[in-house]
């Protein structure tokens, strides 16, 4: 591909006008990024940049390269982008390709797939086999992507590079050494200046405080921290994100958001479904290191964090990290007082499982923020599989008028307390499915008697906005190409994170915590769940 034909002319069919020097490069990102996604462009383009001559070239690195994630695209720009797979199953070209188009036609968004489209696009892609630990492949894909700058009209080593690691969390390690080995790492005088490297890490980011700490240093010694991009798919779901837009966003909900005004915070991850042919992998982290650690977390920094300076990556993480930070450790001889394990009782029959096996696939626990916005207000979290439902949702739940003028309607279904109890004010942000958010308030329904009725002031995302909202890593692999790290996860999050976690896995492995309870699929978990929150008189929410 020459330069002239790297300019994307498709570009001009959506409305973007080529950068022009007097723009700058900052501009020209954001506006290209509202293009992208005004079009719903899925799986993107994004830069090199000249001011003169304006370029966009990427290679794309994934190593791992099977998965439903590589297959869900639903646009293609056959000017975009060069796409190479770094996997240990030798495949041909055409047979990588073929499998991607077979993913592509049962989950594309967009129904017919083009066929002309595809064909562009597909010779785009390229399948590398190579070992994970072997040099010589490392040394055959960094000649295939400077034959390909070549090609490009760029200079060998130039083009911008984005590696995205979706592999077992074991081969981090190895392939991070063997890419800094191979000069892939964007090292000055390796590389050129003109061009960035930059590189994807998934979850689990160690499974312990010390395995973290290493994982970081061995990364951080071959990439810089501004590489590294550390990817918690939760953050690129609309709803996530419209958690710091709804606080602060809207003047009236950002004063009431502290202690004065809220009674306590639940965040519940529910899956309908059990560990579903994952066993090998589920028995070895549980509950607290798949859901705990990072997704639930990350929710509840969102929810906790003080307003940003600046709506910038840093400014938004810095919040982040104080949010966690500010956490009250749990020590290990307090996670009987603090946290409840469950397991579901057909956990063990499952493939991969061991038969003895204590893992935990329910964990509920109480956490208290040291604060000043939120001292003296309980965070309740919930998670666990084989569960009624499948939903993700936080709950807010507002304090009670400090006088009761009036008396409550209890005769409505789903009324909980004793008759004339009211019921509080509740902020419900569905995450998923069918995200929305709810408001539930009291009013005076039809009649004499002046009695409040609890009624919700609903939104829905799909029905506000006429259109389905993008897949998470649609969002966050643009950012990461657009070089905005504000929705990934910086060093001394993992970190933060972490060091509330470990103490509660170590208090479990000494006994200081009852074992994971039994129960039934299809229940809200153990009953010692029910008595964690209700010691407080409170309850959980049961959709």
């Amino acid at each position: 591909m020459t330069q002239e034909s790297a300019r994307v002319p498709n570009l001009d069919a959506l409305g973007f006008d080529l950068p022009t020097p007097e723009e700058g490069l900052a501009e020209a990102k954001r506006r290209l990024a509202r293009t992208l996604r005004a079009n719903e462009i899925v799986w993107v383009v994004a830069e090199r940049y000249d001011p003169v001559t304006p370029a966009w070239n990427l290679d794309f690195v994934r190593q791992g390269a099977t998965g439903r994630w590589v297959r869900q695209r639903s646009r293609f720009d056959e000017q975009a982008q060069v796409l190479y797979y770094l996997g240990e199953t030798p495949l041909s070209d055409e047979q990588f390709r073929e499998e991607m188009h077979t993913g592509v036609a049962a989950h594309s968004r967009t129904q017919p797939v083009d066929a002309g489209e595809w064909a562009a696009f597909a010779n785009n892609i390229h399948y590398h086999t190579a070992e994970f630990d072997d040099p010589a492949g490392y040394t055959g894909l960094r000649e295939l992507l400077d034959r390909l700058d070549t090609e490009r009209g760029v200079e060998p080593g130039q083009g911008n590079r984005l590696f995205y690691l979706a592999t077992p969390p074991d081969a981090y390690p190895r392939i991070v050494t063997r890419l800094g080995e191979a000069g892939l790492n964007g090292t000055p005088g390796r590389r050129g200046a003109n061009g960035w490297t930059r590189i994807i890490i998934e979850k689990p980011f160690g499974r312990d405080l010390a395995s973290a700490e290493e994982l970081n240093a061995h990364v951080l010694g071959v990439f810089d921290e501004t590489q590294v991009y550390r990817i918690d798919h939760y953050l690129g779901k609309e709803t996530v994100q419209n958690i710091l837009t709804f606080r602060l966003g809207n003047s009236i909900f950002e004063p009431l958001w502290n202690r004065r005004y809220i009674d306590h915070v639940q965040i519940l991850v529910a899956e309908q479904i059990g560990v579903e042919g994952r066993g090998g992998y589920y028995d070895t982290a549980g509950a607290i290191r798949d859901m705990v650690q990072n997704h639930m977390l990350q929710v509840l920094a969102l929810i906790a964090m003080e307003p940003p300076a600046a709506f910038t990556a840093d400014g938004v993480r810095n919040e982040k990290v104080k949010a966690l930070q500010a956490i009250r450790p749990i020590a290990a001889e307090e996670t009987g007082q603090f946290t409840v394990r469950g397991q579901y009782t057909d956990y063990r029959n499952e493939a991969g499982v061991a038969r003895s096996s204590m893992t935990e696939t329910f964990v509920a626990m109480k956490l208290a923020i040291d604060n000043w916005r939120w001292s003296g207000v309980p965070f309740y979290l919930r998670t666990g599989k084989s569960l009624p439902q499948r939903l993700t949702e936080v709950r807010i739940q507002f304090r009670q008028p400090p006088l009761m003028l009036f008396a409550h309607n209890g005769d409505h279904a789903g009324h909980s307390g004793p008759d004339q109890a009211m019921e509080p004010n509740v902020l419900a942000l569905r995450i998923q499915p069918n995200e929305g958010i709810n408001l539930c308030i009291g009013l005076k329904p039809p009649g004499s008697s002046l009695q409040l009725q609890p009624v919700e002031l609903g939104f829905d995302y799909d029905e506000g906005f006429g259109k389905e909202s993008p897949e998470a890593y649609e969002r966050l692999l643009l950012d990461a190409i657009l070089g905005d790290a504000t929705l990934f996860i910086r060093r001394d999050e993992v970190e933060a994170a972490w060091s509330l976690i470990t103490p509660i896995m170590e208090g479990w492995a000494q006994g200081h915590a009852a074992k994971p309870a039994p129960y039934w699929p299809g229940t809200w978990g153990p009953e010692a769940a029910d008595t964690l929150i209700e010691r407080d008189g409170r309850a959980w929410h049961k959709p």
